[in-house]
């Protein structure tokens, strides 16, 4: 993987301050953007993906845990799917599922546990590391990898 483009820190408060980033994000993604997620169980990766879905006029009603599913497909003002790969071993059984196939699609896709398999990001994507940092508060540090994720995160976090 290359180096990122653009790397940007910030210090979220509270869950409810996370969410509204994630609110904000959602309000600015377009069809073919890839968001990596990572973190620790616990980190704040749920928050942030219930404020995205919701920013992407998703109801918050259909915001599940794709756990067991491994992506789930959402309708908004974008279309969005919400992949988890806590669950695969490698990349040879994300490609099985046919995962690779979805970014072509025309959806934004929000990807959490990304770590665990790298290779499942495209060229231009943002990953977003969420750490706990208290109680309450989350770190989060957000690189772009790509010109249009560079642009995303400049309009996302300045």
């Amino acid at each position: 993987m290359s180096e990122p483009t653009r790397t940007r820190r910030l210090v979220s408060p509270s869950p409810e301050e996370t969410h509204r980033l994630g609110v904000k994000l959602g309000q600015l993604l377009e069809p073919g953007d890839f968001v990596g997620l990572v973190g620790d169980l616990g980190a704040g990766k749920t928050h942030l993906v219930r404020g995205v879905a919701e920013g992407a006029g998703v109801a918050s009603s259909e915001v599940a845990s794709p756990t067991f599913a491994i992506v789930y497909p959402y309708d908004g003002r974008i279309p969005l799917y919400h992949a988890d790969l806590y669950r695969l071993a490698d990349y040879e059984e994300l490609y099985a599922t046919g995962f690779m196939d979805l970014p072509g699609e025309g959806r934004a896709m929000l990807v959490e546990w990304l770590d665990r398999i790298p290779q499942a990001a495209p060229r231009d994507f943002l990953r977003v590391t969420l750490r706990h940092e208290g109680e309450d508060a989350r770190s989060l540090e957000v690189e772009a990898f790509g010109a249009r994720s560079a642009a995303l995160l400049d309009a996302w976090l300045g």
